[in-house]
């Protein structure tokens, strides 16, 4: 049977569309949707996992000085800035005392009275003791001579009566001391007392502290109790945290903590959990502790600055676990892709506690030693083929 010889354009033609053929195909299972997937991949092991909390909070100080007047005045100076340093006893302002210092004067003149009045008293009680003990000799000395009787009982009789009298002069003289006294103790502590309202207008540092409040400024008038400056222990800061109630049943002190502050998102300092508050948020469902630093940085955080801290909890027993990297969510589900000799395919699985290591425990859907499918350089799909890679050039290991 004789074939049409093609024609020269036939030829032409085909000799243009083979090649371009051929250079898609071969896009196609290069580069193409039916090109290789590289991925990488892991090994479901059993290990220990360091479960972690996390939870954001506030640097706050330990202790809080809010220095003022304990009776209402008016400022008269300040003598610190905030920001500046004091030493325990420094003078940071005064109170204007109005006519305290006239008080107080008048409070010495009352005390020196008192005083003269018990020297007074005390010198009445000695003459009174004298002239008893004087009219006691008296009436012994006639009672002999009255026995002898060489007096009379009227002379006697006499000096008994005056015996009584001067024992009632020396009762009292001895009131009148007693008086003298309870009124000189009386009035040294209306004295000491108007002393001590003096020394609290003057505003005094307790502690070796930082200025961090000028709540009032001189001429302006404060009530009782009201702060004038406000200072702090720099020395004692922590961080006011709250933790998620779920997976924080096993939060105690002492455990390590790592504290990234607002202002060094980089850098993380050494911390530990100094304490967990007794008393839960049942609105927000979290738990609050305290954090304190191990070493303070420098320049100490502003109060009030953010910070992240990260808790690491005890140890768990070992258990199926992988890389957090390889979990995925397709159709709601959580999941991962496990490699086996049909290729790829999706398998659900129930995670538990996680580390810092990024490793996290996988409580079902695997077994140890399944191979996983830690990265891929596009999402999969099943039955897609794939290309075992050492790593995924912008990828990490």
């Amino acid at each position: 049977m004789n074939l049409p010889k093609p024609s020269r354009r036939v030829v032409v033609l085909l000799a243009v569309l083979v090649p371009l053929i051929g250079a898609f195909l071969w896009l196609a299972l290069t580069s193409g949707p039916l090109a290789a997937v590289p991925v990488t991949l892991t090994t479901v092991e059993m290990r220990p996992v360091t479960p972690t909390l996390f939870g954001v909070g506030t640097v706050e100080a330990r202790y809080t000085y809010r220095i003022g007047p304990t009776f209402a005045g008016r400022v008269r100076r300040v003598e610190v800035q905030v920001g500046d340093r004091v030493e325990a006893g420094q003078l940071l302002g005064e109170m204007d005392p109005v006519d305290l210092d006239d008080r107080v004067a008048a409070a010495d003149a009352a005390l020196h009275g008192a005083e003269s009045g018990v020297v007074a008293a005390r010198a009445q009680v000695g003459d009174a003791q004298a002239r008893r003990d004087f009219a006691g000799a008296q009436v012994a000395r006639y009672e002999q001579l009255l026995l002898s009787r060489t007096a009379s009982e009227d002379t006697a009789e006499a000096k008994r009566q005056e015996a009584q009298v001067a024992e009632a002069g020396l009762a009292l003289a001895v009131a009148n001391l007693e008086s003298a006294e309870q009124d000189l103790v009386r009035v040294r502590a209306e004295r000491e007392a108007l002393v001590q309202q003096r020394a609290n207008l003057r505003l005094i540092a307790p502690v070796d502290a930082l200025v961090v409040s000028r709540d009032a400024e001189p001429g302006s008038t404060v009530v009782a109790g009201q702060s004038v400056v406000e200072v702090i222990d720099p020395s004692r800061l922590w961080i006011d945290v709250r933790f998620d109630q779920l997976g924080a049943g096993a939060l105690r002190a002492d455990l390590g903590a790592r504290i990234a502050l607002r202002s060094l998102p980089l850098d993380t300092l050494p911390g530990e959990v100094l304490r967990i508050e007794p008393r839960a948020d049942a609105v927000t469902e979290e738990f609050r502790a305290k954090i304190a630093f191990s070493t303070l940085p420098e320049p100490l955080p502003r109060l009030g600055e953010l910070a992240e801290v990260t808790v690491a909890l005890e140890p768990l027993e070992p258990a199926p676990a992988l890389p957090n990297a390889a979990l995925q969510r397709r159709d709601g589900q959580l999941g991962v892709w496990v490699l086996d000799d049909a290729g790829p395919r999706f398998v659900a699985v129930e995670t538990g506690a996680r580390d810092l290591e990024g490793w996290v425990q996988i409580r079902d859907g695997l077994a140890s030693g399944d191979r996983v499918i830690l990265h891929s350089r596009v999402p999969l799909r099943p039955g897609r083929r794939i290309e075992i890679v050492e790593q995924i050039p912008g990828l990490p290991r």
